[in-house]
């Protein structure tokens, strides 16, 4: 597709599609529903038409009805019927949500489920999710892999009760037992046995949507969970903006100069990509929110910072940093080894492939200032290398990002996006330190 051209700073009014986080976890949450749920404003994305699609292979009944959404309809949602028989085949594609959240679904149907994905996927953890279900008497044949492919066979009931296992890999494998627990006979206590789950903004999340559905969920006592057994209310949501996916058209103002508006900013939420208002900041931004519109503002010149806990904002917060004119330390991100691809391997290898100077540590990258140049910048599948790779071409002539499409995962919208987004910008020179641009995507 042709290349957003920049020559001067930004003046941008933004809107993007809801939530990934919430919109799967609302529809996981109307398939065990008592009766029938709307979600307004939903994300249409390739992760939630693939959660949309194994929901109802398990039985429930999902149907787009007009909303007022500006992109796309509304979903309406009739529960599956727990302990019905039924044999199915799950494709979860790339999204962890549907990998780790629909299993314990599956359990609870009488047959047999098997799932399985894109390539890339039968390299992500899977064995916490295996090896949960297995601890709660749930039969799962994965051939002895702990990874995808595997097929999970459901006897109608999960007893639920006492359960330990080590999240330390990822935060959705705890997400998926709350979001089943109620379900569950017992209901269920969880104990998290390892050092450190990461992502936790995440878990806060689940269990907001669940005591919003009435759900009783205790959280007091730290690495431990209770989902008391009960119904699941059926509701009836709007769901939020997705912030994550903010992240890039924001950080767009700082790489390009001048200011970015993005509308519907929820004044409180538990999305993680509201840490964008702490993170923006620390590299040189100025950001304010008044009457649900987050206003960013930025110089054109970005400054490196010590950022700890960036979760699935880090390629956002990498790309910027591989830009800064000082030196910058991300830790806490180890997890994202094991994300769609890893992404600290691949983050640190496009960034040094267009001049950059960047450096895997155990946790983290250290990236230091460095004159990048065009070349092509390469996605491995993952939505969020491709954006980070389109916010440098932003700011460095020349860079081609391979295969944008892989950003319909969370946004199809993207490309579209992206390019009315460098059209706002003025004719007049950018601002001291920033730089015209043409970034390249295809």
């Amino acid at each position: 597709m042709a290349r957003p051209r920049v020559t001067g700073p930004l003046d941008a009014e933004v809107r993007i599609p809801g939530s990934k986080s919430l919109t799967n976890r609302y529809l996981v949450l109307a398939a065990l529903a008592d009766g029938p749920s709307r979600l307004r404003a939903p994300l249409h994305s390739r992760d939630t038409a693939l959660m949309v699609a194994s929901l109802r292979a398990l039985g429930a009944e999902v149907r787009e009805i007009d909303g007022d959404g500006a992109f796309g309809p509304d979903l309406e949602v009739r529960p599956l019927e727990t302990g019905s028989i039924s044999e199915a085949r799950i494709d979860c594609g790339l999204a962890g949500t549907v990998m780790r959240f629909v299993p314990p679904l599956a359990a609870m149907k009488n047959g047999s489920t098997a799932f399985d994905g894109d390539p890339h996927a039968r390299l992500r953890p899977m064995s916490a999710t295996i090896a949960a279900l297995r601890g709660l008497g749930v039969a799962v044949d994965d051939g002895g892999t702990g990874s995808l492919p595997f097929t999970v066979g459901g006897t109608g009931q999960v007893a639920g009760g006492r359960l330990e296992i080590d999240a330390g890999a990822s935060s959705q494998f705890v997400s998926a037992l709350l979001l089943a627990g109620a379900r569950f006979r017992d209901g269920l206590h969880l104990v998290h046995t390892g050092s450190h789950v990461p992502s936790r903004e995440h878990i806060a999340m689940t269990a907001a949507v669940l005591r919003g559905a009435g759900v009783h969920v205790d959280d007091s006592v730290p690495n431990e969970w209770r989902v008391a057994p009960g119904p699941i209310r059926a509701f009836d949501v709007r769901i939020e903006p997705d912030l994550s996916n903010a992240g890039p058209f924001l950080a767009a103002a700082l790489v390009a100069g001048g200011t970015v508006r993005m509308a519907g900013w929820p004044e409180r939420t538990t999305q993680v990509g509201d840490r964008w208002r702490q993170i923006l900041p620390r590299l040189g931004g100025s950001v304010t929110l008044s009457d649900g519109i987050l206003t960013v503002t930025g110089t054109g010149r970005v400054t490196g910072a010590e950022l700890a806990d960036t979760g699935e904002l880090a390629p956002t917060v990498a790309a910027l940093c591989a830009m800064a004119d000082s030196p910058s330390v991300l830790t806490g991100i180890a997890h994202l080894r094991g994300h769609e691809t890893d992404r600290l391997a691949a983050l640190t290898a496009e960034i040094n492939r267009l001049g950059g100077d960047a450096e895997e540590t155990p946790d983290g990258l250290a990236i230091r200032p460095a004159s990048l140049h065009g070349g092509v910048f390469e996605t491995y599948a993952d939505h969020r290398m491709a954006t980070a790779g389109a916010l440098i071409g932003l700011a460095v002539p020349g860079v081609d990002v391979q295969d944008i499409g892989t950003t319909a995962k969370t946004l199809p919208e993207f490309p579209q996006l992206w390019q009315e987004l460098a059209a706002t910008a003025s004719a007049a020179p950018a601002p001291a330190g920033g730089t015209a641009t043409d970034g390249g995507i295809r």
